[in-house]
């Protein structure tokens, strides 16, 4: 019963009202109980990401990927929508900006692995890809510290 009651906290599923938020730090990832037992891949993409270069303020676009195995909980993809769209006034690196979605992914649904991608339009001839997981696959044996 207690996963079922978390399920009916989703505040944007079915409302065509909702807001976007004006920042990430007001964006909030709503999860669902994961209703499967068995270990699984969910895969969540989108070319429609916005950002602003901190030092020019021109636009930074993206094709966000982000593809996690779910351990208690999911994440509710409107809300995800939202939360992405709340990016296209702030102003960061792209690769602060793909730790980001990392760790409040991680956060808000604690997967047993993730990883965002961010694959960042070419801008002066030169694109970026930038890829953050969780385990990290290669940190050296700095484990995140």
């Amino acid at each position: 019963m207690k996963n079922r009651k978390r399920a009916t906290n989703l505040t944007l599923l079915g409302r065509s009202s909702a807001r976007l938020p004006s920042s990430p730090a007001e964006a909030k990832l709503e999860t669902f109980p994961n209703p499967a037992r068995r270990s699984y891949r969910i895969h969540f993409e989108t070319g429609d990401f916005t950002s602003l270069c901190p030092v020019t303020g021109q636009a930074d676009f993206a094709r966000i990927s982000i593809e996690y195995v779910p351990e208690k909980l999911c994440v509710e993809s409107k809300s995800l929508k939202f939360y992405l769209s709340s990016f296209r006034n702030e102003g960061a690196f792209n690769e602060a900006i793909t730790n980001r979605i990392l760790d409040d992914f991680l956060r808000a649904c604690a997967p047993r692995e993730a990883v965002v991608t961010a694959a960042f339009a070419a801008r002066g001839g030169i694109a970026l890809t930038v890829c953050a997981s969780f385990p990290a696959e290669h940190d050296g044996g700095h484990n995140g510290r």
